[in-house]
């Protein structure tokens, strides 16, 4: 294999793995919007959890069911 065509075949190869790592990059920043969106929802969950915990009382203070 002549230097010409190891050179060549070494910027082909370049280039690939270029597009592969800003592919790569491109999922990832995709990926890293939905964490941070999921974990917003999840905190504002947790918050109107606790909001109506504190409106309607804790179920363990309540006496247990008749039955029981």
């Amino acid at each position: 294999m002549s230097l010409e065509m190891r050179i060549a075949d070494l910027e082909s190869r370049l280039a690939f793995q270029d597009d592969t790592i800003q592919t790569l990059n491109d999922v990832l920043v995709g990926q890293q919007r939905v964490v941070e969106r999921l974990q917003l929802q999840l905190a504002a969950l947790a918050r109107r959890q606790e909001e109506l915990l504190s409106q309607f009382g804790s179920s363990e203070d309540e006496a247990p069911p008749p039955h029981y």
